[in-house]
């Protein structure tokens, strides 16, 4: 079966160097301190993180994985003074890899949304001149959701374009750590808490919430978002926040699980629950599912059992492996 993977993630040295004091929590360790001077994690998978070639195909090949999606760890980290800079060459490093293995590698353009104007720039020339067929958007810049107003050149990119934003899991605030996942816990399980077991996805919810909360889908309605992890736990509660914030309320054109259902596709990122996958089906829909490994902090070996698994239709397996991403990505 072909599969395509969206959440499929590298490190460019440059972006690790320029990003280094901020990009602690990209370790796949959660936690792994990185090396001050080449910016790379101290850890066994660092070599897989930075190569875009021979050991990720074949890494590919054994899991059986067609395509990846490519995105850059860390963009979001980068001082605003070099960031366009900086950016700009991780993504032509990304192209190049795309250029060297057109049938294996698509990317994300990485932003440096530090500087909005000049990450609308960016995010035209990957898209226009480069063939990338989105973005992905790392959590939080300077504190600030991607609906505050200094992006909104970003978001009228995207939509002009028409193409996704991937919104990934970033780091909760220190703020949000301090109160939410410290307080006697030991450093272990505070640090897991505030990103891989909760903060994370609690974080991207917030985020998304944000979004569509401020207008965002009411000023560009067709503009896509991808959500990892399942929907980053709000197909769980998609009747509690309709529930809770109807449209007399909000004052938007749509209730909440309009904008979901209609401006937003869902990705496993290796959480392969065949309970969630049900879930999500009947929540979502399955023209709405796409596919993700979340490589290489989760390994490609659980691929191809999760859809040997799905009691679904092989026509309905295609299209959570390929068809979709294909029609959302124009691959």
């Amino acid at each position: 079966m072909k599969i395509i993977a969206l959440e499929e993630h590298f490190v460019d040295p440059g972006v690790s160097r320029a990003g280094a004091p901020a990009a602690t929590a990209l370790s796949p360790d959660f936690g792994t301190a990185y090396d001050p001077a080449s910016g790379l994690p101290y850890s066994p998978r660092a070599e897989v993180l930075t190569d875009l070639a021979e050991r990720r195909i074949a890494d590919m090949d054994a899991g059986g994985i067609t395509m990846q999606v490519l995105s850059c760890l860390g963009p979001q980290q980068v001082p605003p003074d070099v960031a366009p800079e900086v950016v700009r060459a991780a993504n032509d490093r990304s192209a190049a890899a795309v250029r060297a293995y057109p049938d294996r590698f698509a990317a994300f353009a990485a932003l440096p949304t530090t500087v909005p104007e000049a990450a609308a720039a960016e995010l035209d020339r990957c898209v226009g001149e480069l063939g990338f067929v989105g973005t992905m958007i790392l959590g939080r810049t300077d504190g600030e959701f991607l609906d505050a107003p200094r992006f909104d050149p970003i978001l009228a990119k995207a939509a002009a374009l028409d193409v996704p934003i991937f919104l990934h899991p970033g780091v909760p605030p220190r703020t949000i750590t301090e109160t939410d996942y410290s307080g006697g816990l030991s450093p272990v399980v505070a640090t897991r808490l505030q990103t891989s077991a909760w903060g994370w996805h609690q974080e991207t919810a917030v985020h998304f919430l944000h979004l569509v909360h401020s207008g965002t889908f009411d000023r560009y309605p067709g503009l896509q978002i991808i959500l990892g992890h399942w929907g980053e736990m709000i197909p769980f509660y998609l009747d509690r926040v309709n529930e809770a914030l109807p449209q007399r309320a909000t004052k938007l054109e749509r209730s909440f699980d309009e904008y979901f259902r209609q401006n937003v596709h869902i990705a496993p990122s290796g959480m392969f629950s065949q309970a969630q996958l049900r879930f999500c089906l009947e929540t979502v829909g399955l023209e709405r599912i796409v596919f993700a490994v979340d490589y290489p902090f989760i390994g490609n070996e659980g691929a191809l059992p999760f859809f040997e698994q799905a009691d679904l239709p092989e026509e309905s397996k295609r299209k959570i492996a390929h068809e979709n991403a294909e029609r959302l990505l124009r691959l």
